[in-house]
């Protein structure tokens, strides 16, 4: 039996992005269909929703009408459909504390960006995805305020990482210009939306997709590109 074909995929995503989480589990399901076929080695890039979000955030209901002009019904009605995406795709975006849901709020993710750009940097692409899924579920499942130093270094401290060397990289000027750079070639690539997925550097897949379109995607590209 051949060895699997391994390929590089670039994810670009916010870990404010319910869309984001709903696109990681549809391209893992994708791999599973793949499976013996394609392996990935993925890595993340920073793209922010809300570059202009304050630091005291903001309930994301009113930010979305806010933003969007959506009423409320249609806020709800959107909420519904990325609930039946996120089942589809094997990930909840539901509360799962024991308490009554806390209201979901939108948070500047500059600093989640430098913690995310350090991890991949220093611990390599595992532990950045290791760390980036803890932050997802800091966010949708846990309802943590991650736009706060603290509740950033807990979850760093959370999947193994050293909490003096993630305080380090928050105070880091060096990461925040590779943070704005990853933006910078988000735009020169034309990614205005989240999640999208670069295979191989030179293919993208835009969106959230079932994990058949997934499949289908990277086996066309493993076909294209020399092994």
């Amino acid at each position: 039996m051949s060895e699997p074909r391994r390929l590089r995929i670039d994810i670009w995503s916010d870990v404010m992005c319910p869309w984001c989480l709903v696109g990681w589990g549809g391209l893992q399901k994708g791999l599973e269909l793949l499976d013996g076929e394609i392996e990935a080695d993925i890595r993340w890039h920073a793209f922010e929703l809300n570059p202009d979000m304050p630091p005291g955030g903001e309930e994301s209901t009113a930010h979305i009408a806010r933003k969007y002009g959506s009423t409320p019904e249609q806020s709800r009605a959107v909420q519904g459909r990325m609930r039946e995406a996120a089942q589809g795709a094997g990930v909840s975006l539901e509360y799962e504390g024991s308490e009554p849901a806390p209201e979901r709020w939108m948070w500047n993710t500059f600093l989640a960006h430098k913690l995310l750009t350090w991890a991949g940097e220093e611990f390599g692409p595992e532990k950045q995805t290791e760390l980036k899924l803890a932050l997802f579920r800091a966010h949708f499942n846990e309802r943590r305020k991650i736009g706060e130093r603290g509740v950033l270094l807990d979850v760093a401290t959370g999947v193994g990482l050293d909490r003096s060397a993630a305080e380090a990289a928050l105070d880091s000027e060096e990461l925040a210009h590779k943070v704005r750079a990853e933006e910078r070639a988000a735009w020169d690539m034309n990614i205005t939306g989240v999640p999208a997925m670069i295979i191989e550097n030179k293919y993208m897949i835009p969106g959230a997709q079932p994990a058949e379109a997934y499949a289908n995607a990277l086996r066309r590209v493993a076909e294209k590109v020399p092994a």
